[in-house]
């Protein structure tokens, strides 16, 4: 059976394609949409409006520059969008257990069907710790989805079912996250769609006014001759109110250096930013620095996970903690107990014997009213694991608890030894 990469094994809801080179969010289909809105507005404002211009125009340099510049400009905000949609957003890599650092025991005293106290240990993880950001204290949380403590400004995306470093939000025009990788990307999106809306939106303009000129018309007379720049005048102006509104309030949030999802939840909660590096700090980290290398290597060939140590049981050491005279219950892999007793019993039987035969029939007397079993159910001794010289049970001195059990059986079984001689006599 061939190995498997990690892009094939991923437990998020990623899609990859050619063979885990580019990574798009689970809703990569709205990405084509995004697409048409951008192109198809384009394509006619080259065909409808860029080629009359051309011919308007007196110098002909001017029409084709103006065609040029649509084109490229088209194609920088497709080569945007692609980065932003098809890369690593800064996916922070699950583990495949949790940190056996960070283990932490709730032992809780229940009490089973018999009335018998018995400790159950859990397993507990903090929900919270903390970590010093510019000298504040900042709490993270644990992912249980993930496995690990979060890093700063370290988000779970629901969508995506990714944990993600500088988690801003999900973008389903994009399909895909927008974290600390891909920020920068979006950013020059956005802006650059804004910047193209506001550049067809003026061409249109322009060219109805050149067409009022021309014919000493009116403005409907324009309209009239050149419906699809009145079109693309009202497409422009209704995108500006969403990617511009978009581009101004990320232009505020840089200058905070927050995400959006910290604005949200710090107006909510009053918190302080302490991320805040001041203004211009804060844009030469968004534009200026390099874009750290992901954490993941999706091409990579999977490890087989293996399973986490299984954990030891937890035995009191002492009684008190079981709340009364309860005794821990522990399951021994050999009955070393039993094997004592019967060891015992078989040297006290000969010396019982001999003892008799040498004092005749002048032996005490005892209660023939007595169970004939050579060790009842209550003095039996508890089994031991074959660990037992290096078990907390030995520690904790139960052993002792052991012997006074086997001493109690073997009298037991003397008094009835004797008594079954008497009977016979």
């Amino acid at each position: 059976m061939a190995a498997k990469r990690v892009y094939q094994v991923w437990k998020g809801s990623n899609k990859f394609i050619c063979g885990g080179r580019l990574v798009f969010g689970p809703d990569a289909r709205s990405l084509f949409v995004t697409l048409l809105l951008i192109i198809v507005p384009v394509i006619i404002f080259c065909i409808c409006v860029a080629r009359h211009l051309r011919h308007e125009l007196s110098s002909y340099n001017s029409g084709y520059a103006i065609l040029a510049v649509a084109i490229l400009f088209t194609v920088h905000v497709l080569v945007v969008l692609f980065l932003t949609s098809s890369g690593d957003p800064g996916i922070v890599p699950r583990n495949p257990h949790p940190p056996e650092e960070e283990f932490r025991y709730d032992s809780s005293v229940s009490v089973d069907a018999g009335g018998a106290g018995r400790q159950t240990p859990s397993l507990q993880f903090p929900r919270t710790k903390e970590v010093v950001v510019n000298g504040i204290a900042v709490k993270v949380k644990y992912c249980e989805t993930c496995m690990l403590y979060r890093p700063p400004r370290c988000s779970h995306c629901s969508i995506c079912n990714n944990c993600v470093e500088r988690f801003d939000h999900h973008c389903p025009w994009v399909g895909q996250c927008i974290g600390l990788r891909n920020y920068r990307y979006f950013f020059m999106f956005i802006s650059s769609a804004t910047i193209l809306c506001i550049y067809v939106f003026s061409l249109s303009a322009f060219y109805i006014k050149v067409l009022m000129d021309n014919y000493d018309g009116t403005v409907w007379k324009a309209m009239k001759e050149s419906p699809a720049s009145v079109i693309l005048m009202a497409y422009c102006f209704i995108s500006l109110w969403f990617v511009g509104g978009l581009t101004g309030f990320h232009l505020y949030l840089i200058g905070l250096n927050q995400t959006t999802y910290e604005n949200f939840r710090y107006r909510a909660e009053g918190r302080i930013n302490v991320f805040n590096r001041g203004c211009l700090n804060n844009f030469l980290e968004v534009f200026c620095t390099k874009v750290k290398p992901s954490r993941n290597n999706f091409r990579a060939f999977a490890r087989e996970e293996v399973p986490p140590r299984p954990l030891a049981p937890i035995i009191p050491r002492d009684r008190e903690d079981l709340g009364g005279d309860h005794r821990p219950k522990v399951e021994a892999d050999l009955d070393i107990g039993e094997d004592l007793l019967k060891i015992s019993q078989r040297r006290n039987i000969e010396e019982l014997d001999e003892d008799i035969r040498s004092r005749g029939s002048n032996g005490p007397p005892h209660n023939a009213s007595e169970p004939d079993s050579i060790l009842s159910s209550d003095h039996r001794a508890p089994t031991i694991r074959s660990d037992a010289r290096h078990s907390s049970w030995e520690r904790s001195g139960n052993w002792e608890f052991a012997q006074d059990a086997l001493a109690n059986s073997n009298a037991t079984e003397s008094r009835n030894y004797v008594t079954s001689k008497e009977m016979r006599q």
